[in-house]
């Protein structure tokens, strides 16, 4: 079976831009826009406060789309090798938990204490592998319909459970999402976010793992190409329709618009790399996306455990030493943050070179 560039490349680019974010980078650029007419195109850079859609809003649900076609190139292994559905489930269940308790675990330590939550994206891809799994083998157009069942479930859900004080589908802190959350953790993010995404983002890693067993079919290149782009188009019109007309785009309740127009931006993009790798064959810089993307798992655990041990040390040493050298404070902020950068990928490097692939 030939392996797909353009997926270990977008795999790789999302985590790239994580630890840009995981570095502090992002906010030295934002410091630096200050002022400047870049500041419109940093802010692309951050989540929208709410009702709005911005570059990093695209980012989990680039990551739980992935997810799901990696998932399709595993299952197909499986399949190939004889595992029978029940050793494979096994294999997702175990893989779900593992999600779950991670997802918990790096979230759990507080400067207050110990603390409970379900708003981390691993959380969300330990139940949208679960869902996308046990459903993978019904026919395209049933999973399709599936899913979109899931968005009128979302909407039915946030429009028509009246409880007193989260009784406003689209205001924060007063939807059904942070009802549920009142009942689960006892507690609202102050961000906005809602543990019940997972309901509706289980799309991105539904829609993923069609997107999988449509690589991995006999059809030509140019057609794979073709139903991509039509359907990453089709979904963008109907994110933005609904988004302008009946429920606003909101990344943080992940709104039916929303799961629709962030599904076509990742469909076009995976598009876009599967046409300009796989078939106008351009390699070039893509083993640098690829040595991150390989050990996603890993990575990300790094960046949100010990990862901020990194920073602090790579802040110091540029801190110390770059001004003796006359380098603005700005600069010497941005250069701690590619140093911190820098470490990390080599870390990624190095088990890539020794063939290590850490995985659940």
């Amino acid at each position: 079976m030939k392996r797909l560039l353009s997926l270990d490349f977008m795999r790789g680019l999302i985590m790239v831009l994580l630890m840009g974010e995981a570095t502090d980078g992002f906010d030295k650029l934002a410091e630096a826009a200050k002022g400047t007419a870049f500041v419109p195109l940093v802010d692309q850079l951050f989540h929208h406060p709410w009702n709005g859609l911005r570059f990093w809003d695209l980012i989990q649900p680039g990551f739980m789309f992935i997810a799901g076609t990696a998932m399709a190139y595993s299952l197909h292994q499986q399949e190939l090798k004889g595992v029978t559905w029940k050793r494979r489930f096994q294999k997702v269940l175990r893989r779900s938990f593992l999600l779950l308790f991670w997802g918990i675990f790096i979230r759990s330590v507080h400067p207050e204490g110990l603390s409970f939550e379900l708003w981390n994206v691993l959380v969300q891809l330990a139940f949208t592998t679960l869902v996308s799994f046990l459903i993978f083998s019904w026919p395209v157009r049933r999973q399709l319909v599936f899913s979109l069942g899931l968005l009128v479930l979302t909407e039915v859900l946030f429009r028509c459970v009246r409880i007193p004080g989260y009784d406003q589908p689209f205001t924060d802190q007063h939807n059904f999402g942070s009802y549920v959350d009142m009942l689960l953790m006892h507690k609202t993010s102050k961000g906005g976010w809602v543990a019940i995404n997972c309901v509706s983002t289980s799309c991105h890693t539904i829609w993923g793992a069609l997107v999988g067993k449509l690589l991995l079919s006999e059809r030509s290149s140019a057609e794979k190409l073709k139903w991509l782009a039509l359907a990453g188009v089709a979904a963008l019109a109907a994110g933005f329709g609904l988004g302008w007309t009946v429920t606003p785009i909101i990344k943080r309740i992940a709104t039916s618009s929303f799961v629709l127009a962030s599904g076509g931006w990742c469909l076009l993009a995976l598009a876009l790399f599967y046409w300009w790798i796989d078939i106008r064959g351009h390699h070039r810089f893509v083993w640098f996306f690829s040595v991150v993307g390989v050990n996603s798992l890993f990575i990300y655990l790094l960046m949100n455990t010990v990862g901020g041990g990194i920073n602090d040390y790579a802040d110091k040493l540029c801190g110390g030493y770059l001004p003796l050298m006359h380098v603005s404070p700005v600069a010497t902020g941005l250069i701690g943050c590619l140093l911190a950068f820098g470490m990390e990928w080599y870390l990624c490097w190095f088990l890539y070179k020794r063939k290590i692939f850490i995985k659940i």
